[in-house]
Formats: C-alpha cells, sequence, structure tokens
C-alpha cells in the first residue's frame, strides 16, 4: 500500500497532446479569465464607488462578484501555466490549496445565492419590512454567514480528503484537484468517511435549493398580482438575473455531478467541470449587467471617469 505520503505532487489531465493544441488551449483559457477579471473587477469597483447602488441587493451582487474571482483564480492560472509549459504537475499542498479554495468559493457562491433569493423575496413580497429585515446590519451578517458556510465546508472536505491514504497512483483525471477524482485513487474502504460527509453537504445544498424555488414560487404569485404592466416588468427585471445566475450555477453542476456512469468520459468530464468551474464566473457579470438600467449607468460613469483620468 503506498500512502499519499509517499509522493509531492499530483499528475492533473492535460487538455491536448500536441503543443499547438496547448497553446490554443492557453488562450482560451487567458481570454475568458480576463473577461471574468474585467466583468467582475467593473461590478465591484462600480458598486463600491457609486452611493446609489449602496443597497442590499448590489452588497450581496459585489459579495458574489468576489466570490466568482476567488473560484476562476483557484483554478484556471495553473491551468493556463501548465498549458504554457506543457507539464501536468501540481504540488501536494498545492493541489491540497486548489481543493480548499474551490470548496470554498463555490459554496460560500451557492450560499450567497439563497441570501439573494431571501434578498428579492423581502423586497416583492414583504415591501413594507424590507427596511427592517434587510437593514446594513442584517446584510453584513447574512453575506458574513455565506462566507462562513463556504469556509466550513472547504475546511472539513479538505481535512478528509486528504487524510485519506491513495493506493491509486497520483494521476488525477481532471485539469484541477477535484475531491471525486481525488477519492477515484484512495485506498478501498478509506473513501466512506468523505463519501458521508459529501452526502450531508448535498443534503444541505439541496435544502438551500428548495428555499430558493420556494422564495421564487411566492415571487412570481406576487408579481402577477401587481396591477401595472410597468410594475411587473420592474419585478421581472429585478429578479430574472439573479434566476438565470441560479440556474446556470446548479444547472452545471448538477450535470457534472449527477451524471450517469455510462455518459462518464475524461473528455466529457474535462468539458463539464469548465462549464460550471470556468464559465459561471465569466458569465454572470455579462448577466447582471444586461437588464439592469442603474449598473449600466454606474459602469458608463466608471468609464467615462478613467478615460477623463487618461486625457
Amino acid at each position: 500500500m503506498s500512502n499519499s505520503s509517499s509522493f509531492n505532487e499530483f499528475l492533473l489531465l492535460a487538455f491536448a497532446d500536441a503543443q499547438d493544441l496547448q497553446l490554443l488551449n492557453f488562450l482560451i483559457f487567458l481570454g475568458v479569465y480576463l473577461a471574468a477579471l474585467l466583468g467582475n473587477g467593473l461590478i465591484i469597483t462600480a458598486v463600491a464607488c457609486d452611493h446609489h447602488l449602496h443597497t442590499p441587493m448590489y452588497f450581496f451582487l459585489l459579495n458574489l462578484s468576489l466570490l466568482d474571482l476567488g473560484s476562476i483564480s483557484t483554478t484556471v492560472p495553473k491551468a493556463m501555466a501548465n498549458s504554457l509549459w506543457d507539464t501536468r504537475a501540481i504540488s501536494y499542498s498545492g493541489c491540497a490549496a486548489q481543493v480548499f479554495f474551490f470548496v470554498f468559493f463555490m459554496l460560500g457562491e451557492y450560499s450567497l445565492l439563497t441570501v439573494m433569493a431571501y434578498d428579492r423575496y423581502v423586497a416583492i413580497c414583504r415591501p413594507l419590512h424590507y427596511s427592517t429585515l434587510m437593514g446594513s446590519r442584517a446584510c453584513v451578517k447574512m453575506a458574513a454567514a455565506a462566507w462562513a458556510s463556504g469556509f466550513l465546508h472547504a475546511l472539513l472536505h479538505t481535512a478528509n480528503t486528504f487524510s485519506i491514504p491513495l493506493c491509486q497512483g497520483n494521476t488525477v483525471d481532471q485539469f484541477f484537484c477535484e475531491i471525486p477524482q481525488i477519492l477515484k485513487l484512495s485506498c478501498s474502504g478509506f473513501y466512506l468517511k468523505e463519501v458521508g460527509l459529501l452526502v450531508v453537504s448535498a443534503c444541505l445544498d439541496f435544502g438551500c435549493f428548495i428555499f430558493i424555488v420556494v422564495s421564487y414560487v411566492q415571487i412570481f404569485a406576487a408579481v402577477l398580482r401587481i396591477p401595472s404592466e410597468q410594475g411587473q416588468h420592474k419585478a421581472f427585471s429585478m429578479c430574472l438575473p439573479h434566476l438565470a445566475v441560479v440556474s446556470l450555477f446548479i444547472s452545471t453542476a448538477i450535470f457534472a455531478y449527477l451524471k450517469p456512469p455510462s455518459i462518464s468520459s475524461p473528455a466529457l468530464d474535462l468539458v463539464v467541470a469548465v462549464l460550471y468551474s470556468v464559465m459561471p464566473p465569466a458569465v454572470n457579470p455579462l448577466i447582471y449587467s444586461m437588464r439592469n438600467k442603474e449598473l449600466k449607468e454606474a459602469l458608463r460613469k466608471l468609464v467615462q471617469w478613467v478615460q477623463s483620468q487618461h486625457q
């Protein structure tokens, strides 16, 4: 039996064998990463600098952008470096750090999306109590709870995963260190403790999903009772971007982890992992800014200010 301590690195899955394809992969990832940095960076700066956006909805959006930047920065830079230098290696400590931060940011984001659903529910279904229920102190506590939830999950899963002895080598069938792929390397029977923890996490995640669904059922019922078409349109404009982000996040994650084993293959697992770990952070800023006049106006002012500084 070879224990996990008998080697000091893991080998990640390469996107392609040919050097020119590796370079193409590097350029694609670089483009997506820069788009995510620019989009989320603009939202963070706009919300922080424009006092019109100092509301609970935009406070949570700022936190979402921070989590998006964190999650994409955990996986993509290392994948780009490996493609550029034509290597597959990641150190043992680097792999553990990648697992920790990926779980931290992803589960923190899911918790925050649940909080954002509650914010939408209070704004539309209980507008008279909004200022009381969503005061600045309450918002800070809810955002802190989302970050703390991600941190606690990450700590438990990382400690559990890397305490398991590995007998199946050190080749991870993914472009980043992902818990299910590391568990495949474990000795027979040792992985059951981490599987149990994953089941508990899945149950908590399902509870958040039910909360989001129930919130939106009540939201849409309330919106349809609004007499004016303009009022309905404004309410839908507030909710649809969040609903689109939630749908993208949940659907890609569900397909990644619950797809039938019969259709599973390294190539498909690779594509699905890119979809759920890389695309949402890059696409979320676009989804939120497309239908949001206040955010677009703040971004326009920010761009004009930057241009004026360079003239």
